[in-house]
């Protein structure tokens, strides 16, 4: 791999704003996750009662959605919402649906045809959402995200990389443990390299292979994210204070 900027070489990433590309409009290349044994019971603190419901994931349909006239201009698309879905989920704490989906939307408010497209729409978003929590609950190895495909067949994953990254933009002060940590910077180097955030550094023959970087990101990015995951984990285990014993009653002076 080539060699890049460590997270403090690049004088920590602006990670409010995310450079965001725009979306190719290319074939997806669908890589679903293989995390498909019985659900896992989800994390819903704090979750609005009135978020919207899993339902049966259709992909074709969300995709056809996404793309059409009727979407709002801005919205994301399947991809950088894959991304963006998986970042919500490894992230370092919760965050509501009510807060990221509007920025699924552009901050603008969806329109559909019917109720029957609505609930597909919005039923497969959070059925993805459950799907990836559910895989890191079980099996992280095993998370594969949904990435572009171009007009060669190259899987672009510079999407989804912007994706991730606008839910690191939701909490970037709670990301900082991550990006400013010497090992764990590294772990989130691939995206903000994807994203135009962070620039690579000259191999040992002072030219740099972008192309290299960019053919080999795809099957870099899954073992990364896989490691965000862990390090959060770790991260909570370390922040949580240890429970207080209780005094058993014995020994000690006996009050009167």
């Amino acid at each position: 791999m080539t060699p890049v900027r460590s997270a403090s070489a690049v004088d920590a990433p602006d990670i409010t704003t995310p450079n965001r590309h725009t979306n190719l409009r290319a074939r997806l290349a669908v890589s679903r996750s293989k995390c498909h044994s019985a659900p896992t019971q989800t994390d819903t603190r704090g979750m609005e009662e009135d978020a919207p419901l899993s339902g049966p994931i259709d992909l074709d349909a969300l995709d056809d959605y996404l793309l059409s006239d009727h979407a709002p201009d801005d919205c994301m698309g399947l991809s950088d919402l894959d991304g963006f879905l998986t970042g919500i989920v490894v992230g370092p704490e919760l965050i509501s649906p009510s807060e990221w989906l509007p920025v699924i939307w552009g901050g603008d408010e969806p329109e559909f045809k019917s109720d029957a497209e609505m609930r597909t729409v919005l039923g497969t978003i959070m059925g993805r959402y459950n799907e990836i929590a559910d895989c890191f609950n079980t099996n992280p190895a095993e998370f594969e995200p949904i990435f572009l495909e171009g007009p060669e067949g190259e899987v672009i994953a510079s999407d989804w990389a912007g994706g991730f990254l606008d839910a690191v933009a939701l909490r970037p002060e709670s990301w900082k443990p991550l990006i400013e940590h010497h090992r764990g910077g590294m772990l989130i180097m691939p995206l903000l390299l994807l994203n135009g955030d962070a620039e690579l550094e000259p191999g040992p023959d002072g030219t740099i292979d972008e192309n290299k970087f960019m053919a080999e990101a795809p099957g870099i990015i899954p073992a990364c994210i896989a490691a965000i995951h862990e390090f959060w984990r770790n991260h909570r285990r370390t922040q949580t204070p240890p429970p207080r014993r209780r005094r058993s009653g014995l020994g000690g002076r006996r009050r009167r």
